[in-house]
C-alpha cells in the first residue's frame, strides 16, 4: 500500500471500485405601557402537549406557556385539537401499550407538526427507538431540562413554508437516518437480526442530501434535532460521506464509506446511555467500558450477510492510530486500511463539533487545528485534504 500522498491513495481507491401546512398561531393581545391593549398582535406558535397523566401535562404546560400558546391533552381522552400545531410535545411512558396505541391514533396530526419532541422518563436505546418509530423528530431522555426543551422548540420557531428540497425534506433525511440508527441499536440490545439493507439505504439518503445541499446544511440540521450518541452517528456519517466526495471516490467506495460510518458505533448499544452521554470526563472504569465498543460492534456484525470485510475492519479499528497508540489492537502504519483512516479523521472531527447542552459547540476551524496537531497519529496527506471539508464545504 502506498501511503505518502493523497493522489496515490485515490488511485488505489479507484482501482478497487466495482462498477406544513404553515404553523397556525393564535394571536395574543400585547399590553401597552399605559395598560391598554394595542391593535398589533403578537403571534405565538401553538404547541400541543400530549401526556399520560394530568401531573405530567400540567408540568409541561407550565414550562411552555411563557413562550407558546399551549393546548394540552391526555392520551386516554379523545383527540380534540382541530388545527395543526407548530410542534407537539409528548411526555408518556412508552413501555405502556395503551399509550403507544393512543399516540398512533393521532399519527395524522403528529405528522403535520413541524417539530415532534418526545420526553422520555427512562434513558434506553429501546425507548428512543420506539419514539422515533412513533414519529419523533427529537428525543430528550431523562429529567426534563427546561432550558433545553424551550431551546428545542424555539429554534427557528417562525412559521415556514417548506418547498421541494427545502428544510422539511432535509429533516426527513435526518429522521430516516436517525430511525435506522435507533433500530440498529435496538437490534443489538434485544439480540435481534440487523436490517442491513435498511441501514445502508439510510446512508444512501444521507449521501443524496449532502450531494444536493452540502455538508454544512447537514451538520446544522442534525445538531438542531438530535442529541448525544445518535447525533454523533449522524454527524460522522455526513462528514465521512463529504470527505469521500471531496477525494473523488467512486460510487462503490462511497457506499463502503457511508456503510462503515453508519455501523461504526453499533457496539455502543451495549453501553448505558448515562455513560455515553455523560457530561464531563469519564472515570477509568467508564473509559474502559467505552473502549469495548469496537470489538462489541464487530462481534455483533460479523455473522450478518451483506457486510464486507472492509466494513467490519472499520468498525473494529476506527480508534486505531498510525503510531500504535489506539485501541483495541494497537495497530500501526501499514496495518490500518484506507477506509479506517478516513473514518477515524471524520469520527474525531464530528466528536469535536458535536452540540452538547453542557458546553459550547467547538468552531470547525478549531476542530481542524486539533486534527493537524495529532502528529504521527493520523495520515498527514489525508488531514491536509480534509481541510476543505472541515472549513469550507
Amino acid at each position: 500500500m502506498i501511503r505518502d500522498s493523497v493522489p496515490r491513495i485515490e488511485v488505489q481507491w479507484r482501482n478497487s471500485r466495482s462498477d406544513r401546512e404553515s404553523a397556525r398561531t393564535i394571536p395574543r393581545p400585547a399590553v401597552k405601557s399605559d395598560g391598554g391593549v394595542r391593535a398589533a398582535e403578537t403571534a405565538r406558535p401553538l404547541v400541543q402537549v400530549l401526556a399520560d397523566t394530568s401531573g405530567k401535562l400540567s408540568g409541561i404546560r407550565s414550562i411552555l406557556e411563557e413562550k407558546f400558546t399551549v393546548a394540552g391533552e391526555r392520551l386516554d381522552a379523545d383527540a380534540k385539537l382541530a388545527q395543526v400545531p407548530y410542534a407537539i410535545v409528548v411526555r408518556a411512558e412508552l413501555r405502556d401499550v395503551d399509550n403507544i396505541t393512543a399516540i398512533k391514533k393521532r399519527a395524522g396530526k403528529l405528522a403535520k407538526a413541524r417539530k415532534r419532541v418526545f420526553l422520555l422518563e427512562h434513558s434506553s436505546h429501546v425507548g428512543i427507538s420506539q419514539a422515533y418509530a412513533l414519529g419523533a423528530t427529537l428525543v430528550l431522555p431523562g429529567t426534563i431540562n427546561r432550558i433545553k426543551l424551550l431551546a428545542a422548540l424555539s429554534d427557528h420557531a417562525a412559521p415556514v413554508t417548506a418547498s421541494p428540497g427545502g428544510e422539511a425534506q432535509q429533516v426527513d433525511a435526518v429522521e430516516t437516518a436517525a430511525t435506522a440508527i435507533a433500530s440498529m441499536f435496538t437490534s443489538v440490545t434485544l439480540g435481534q437480526p440487523l436490517d442491513v439493507d435498511g441501514t445502508r439505504e439510510a446512508g444512501r439518503q444521507i449521501a443524496d442530501r449532502i450531494i444536493e445541499h452540502g455538508l454544512s446544511e447537514w451538520l446544522t440540521t442534525v445538531r438542531r434535532h438530535h442529541e448525544g450518541t445518535y447525533q454523533h452517528c449522524l454527524l460522522v456519517t455526513g462528514v465521512t460521506i463529504d470527505f469521500g466526495l471531496s477525494l473523488g471516490v467512486g460510487k462503490a467506495d462511497l457506499e463502503r464509506l457511508y456503510s462503515a460510518a453508519m455501523f461504526h458505533d453499533i457496539g455502543k448499544a451495549q453501553i448505558p446511555l448515562a455513560i455515553l452521554d455523560k457530561p464531563g470526563r469519564l472515570d477509568a472504569e467508564e473509559r474502559a467500558l467505552i473502549e469495548t465498543h469496537p470489538a462489541a460492534g464487530y462481534g455483533f456484525l460479523k455473522d450478518h450477510e451483506g457486510i464486507s470485510p472492509e466494513i467490519l475492519d472499520a468498525v473494529l479499528h476506527h480508534h486505531e492510530y498510525l503510531d500504535g497508540s489506539g485501541y483495541p489492537d494497537g495497530l500501526c502504519a501499514e496495518s490500518i486500511g484506507d477506509i479506517v483512516r478516513i473514518l477515524t479523521i471524520s469520527d474525531i472531527f464530528a466528536a469535536l463539533i458535536e452540540h452538547r447542552h453542557y458546553k459550547p459547540t467547538m468552531p470547525r476551524a478549531e476542530a481542524y487545528n486539533i486534527l493537524c496537531g495529532m502528529n504521527g497519529k493520523l495520515e498527514n496527506a489525508l488531514v491536509a485534504s480534509f481541510k476543505q471539508v472541515a472549513l469550507t464545504r
